[in-house]
């Protein structure tokens, strides 16, 4: 296994009671997750929105290193699980709706690098989970 770059501060969750945990860095800002999904999103909810928001990250980004900013960004997110425990994710479609005066050639280049370069949560999926996205450009 290779080695990594420990990380600066340590990450604490702390139970509220039911199922609901808050964490975050320590001493830093914090989010809460819960399982019946009734306070915040549930735990595999919210590691959905990382994945969504770390490559919307990227795309914006890359667009604005283009000198293409875009004027809005949004992603939604399909996915399926395994239907046994631990009920893991198995597909994820990312469909990105961006906002920008660029061509759709750059705007698929800027998905492709976050899923296959950038995107540290996407990367952390199991290897075997299948991950496709798609772009929809309007300006």
């Amino acid at each position: 296994m290779p080695e990594g770059v420990p990380s600066e501060y340590p990450i604490e969750v702390v139970w509220e009671g039911g199922m609901r945990y808050r964490g975050g860095p320590a001493g830093g800002p914090t989010l809460v997750v819960d399982g019946e999904k009734a306070a915040a999103p549930s735990p595999v909810d919210a590691l959905l929105v990382a994945i969504a928001s770390c490559s919307a990250i990227d795309v914006v980004d890359y667009l604005e290193k283009r000198r293409t900013p875009p004027s809005a960004c949004s992603v939604s997110v399909r996915f399926s699980r395994a239907p046994n425990p631990p009920r893991r994710l198995t597909d994820l479609h990312l469909t990105f709706r961006v906002a920008a005066d660029t061509t759709q050639e750059h705007a698929d280049r800027a998905a492709e690098l976050s899923f296959n370069k950038y995107c540290s949560v996407a990367t952390s999926l199991a290897p075997d989970t299948r991950l496709g996205w798609t772009v929809e450009l309007s300006t």
